[in-house]
């Protein structure tokens, strides 16, 4: 099934000075722990929303990844874990950002605010108004022929934006076949914890249709580097 390009495209307002705030469909509701111990149907943590983090600029990574070793990023999520393995050789700029991100706490405590049952699930976004970023882009322009199937990794991007820029705000494919066009700075690809990511898609409200609605919070808890 072929899915429209705007429909993965956020408003991301990425300002030079740092990430907006500012909601558009996705409201953040009222602070609260966002950690939780007891398991609701379905295997999630029942979790409550996180506050909405004030904008605030990010560094810009300045050295590349060693190009011969292997980056694992693992997301702890109310859901499960879920371990991402980057794509040096497609997404050098945006992997060495991805970890700069997750080295500093960038996306702890984050939530998934975009949630498309069958397509994809968003995060990466400290505001959850689908509006933030971290004061900065990247740019890596994915093949021609890429495809976006299940278990892919990308970033999300406004639609004036070029092909492959890429800022804070990532998705995970969890539909067969997202059906998007080669746009999308290519992160990597889940090795590990496929099933989590796919707790996470059970819990879109079908009824939001594009706009991806949690029905109720996921929260990606922690997010850290692995190099072997």
């Amino acid at each position: 099934m072929t899915r429209s390009l705007a429909l993965l495209v956020p408003a991301l307002a990425l300002a030079v000075a740092g990430c907006g705030g500012g909601g558009d469909d996705h409201k953040s509701g009222a602070a609260g722990s966002p950690a939780g111990s007891e398991s609701a149907p379905g295997g999630c943590k029942d979790v409550q929303r996180p506050a909405p983090r004030p904008g605030r600029a990010a560094h810009r990574p300045v050295r590349a990844l060693a190009p011969r070793k292997t980056y694992d990023v693992e997301l702890v999520t109310s859901c499960g874990d879920i371990t991402v393995r980057l794509n040096l050789r497609a997404a050098p700029t945006t992997a060495a950002s991805f970890v700069s991100l997750a080295r500093s706490g960038y996306f702890d405590k984050t939530p998934f605010h975009r949630i498309v049952p069958g397509f994809v699930i968003q995060g990466g976004d400290p505001t959850g108004s689908g509006n933030g970023g971290p004061g900065y882009t990247t740019r890596d322009v994915p093949p021609r022929g890429t495809e976006y199937t299940k278990g892919v990794v990308a970033m999300a991007k406004t639609s004036q934006q070029p092909r492959g820029t890429a800022g804070s705000q990532f998705y995970i494919v969890t539909g067969r076949d997202a059906g998007l066009p080669p746009d999308y700075a290519l992160l990597g690809r889940v090795v590990k914890g496929l099933k989590a990511a796919e707790r996470i898609d059970a819990l879109g409200d079908p009824q939001s249709g594009e706009v991806g609605t949690p029905l109720r919070p996921v929260l990606l808890e922690k997010a850290t580097v692995h190099v072997s």
